[in-house]
């Protein structure tokens, strides 16, 4: 398997989970400030312009969430997902999608307003919209949706993975991590892991 990244993006996610499997992988790193994921090569990988990509012998699969399912399905034995309950596992891709669809679209308006308008004061808006929704959005995991120590209590997932990623974001999206206990708790706990160390310090060089 290949997995297509660039440093800071949400694909440390993904590359996090597959160091944890045990799965045989190997890395393709993309240059975003050279905007090599619009290269005619990576877009006839992924049409989307956009990483985390996983090329598997199957085929070719994008998107976090989907990502993170088919390593924790690929390699059981880690016990990156409740495989066993369906109930637990659509919970853990609930909390997923909730990342996916809600919260890293809140980061997105910091640094990608053009996606929605080109109105440049419209844009601007979205931009100062950011810390107050990204705060919004980790109050509502703080609260409710984060069991403690885990996303799914005792029970250790790939949803973990993708949460740490995403609190990363919190510090350069204006918003103190320190407002939110469990959270702070958790990142600290999570960042702890060989498996994230050795990843971020990959992602660093």
């Amino acid at each position: 398997m290949i997995l297509y990244y660039a440093p800071g993006s949400c694909a440390i996610a993904s590359h996090i989970a597959l160091q944890e499997s045990g799965l045989t992988y190997d890395t393709r790193r993309l240059d975003f400030r050279r905007n090599e994921q619009r290269s005619a090569d990576y877009l006839a990988i992924n049409p989307k312009g956009r990483v985390p990509a996983l090329v598997t012998a199957r085929g070719i699969i994008t998107e976090t969430p989907a990502i993170l399912a088919f390593i924790a399905h690929s390699a059981p034995a880690a016990g990156l997902a409740p495989l066993n309950d369906p109930f637990r596992f659509a919970q853990m891709q609930a909390f997923n999608s909730y990342l996916c669809s809600t919260v890293h679209v809140a980061h997105a308006h910091r640094f990608r307003g053009s996606r929605w308008t080109d109105d440049p004061a419209a844009i601007e808006a979205l931009k100062v919209k950011v810390p107050q929704n990204m705060a919004d959005c980790f109050q509502l995991i703080e609260d409710g949706m984060l069991e403690g120590p885990w996303v799914l209590g005792d029970l250790y997932s790939i949803a973990d993975i993708y949460l740490y990623v995403l609190s990363t974001w919190l510090e350069g999206d204006g918003v103190d991590i320190r407002r939110f206990p469990k959270l702070k708790a958790f990142h600290d706990q999570m960042a702890a892991r060989p498996s994230i160390q050795k990843v971020e310090a990959a992602h660093r060089a």
